[in-house]
């Protein structure tokens, strides 16, 4: 015979909700963080070749 299922402690159950949250919280930081730090390499990216083209002479 299985065993029946046991209804989780309600205090139980709203600790982890909030640890859930807490955690979701930690890595919307976390992957914001990530997003800032991406688009300073492009624009550093970006302004090296801007000034590799630059440094070139091209008649157009």
């Amino acid at each position: 015979m299985s065993k029946p299922k046991k209804i989780p402690d309600p205090d139980k159950v709203k600790r982890t909700v909030e640890q859930l949250r807490d955690s979701n919280r930690q890595l919307e930081f976390v992957t914001l963080a990530l997003d800032e730090l991406i688009a300073r390499v492009d624009n550093d990216l970006r302004h090296q070749r801007r000034t590799r083209l630059q440094g070139r002479n091209y008649k157009f």
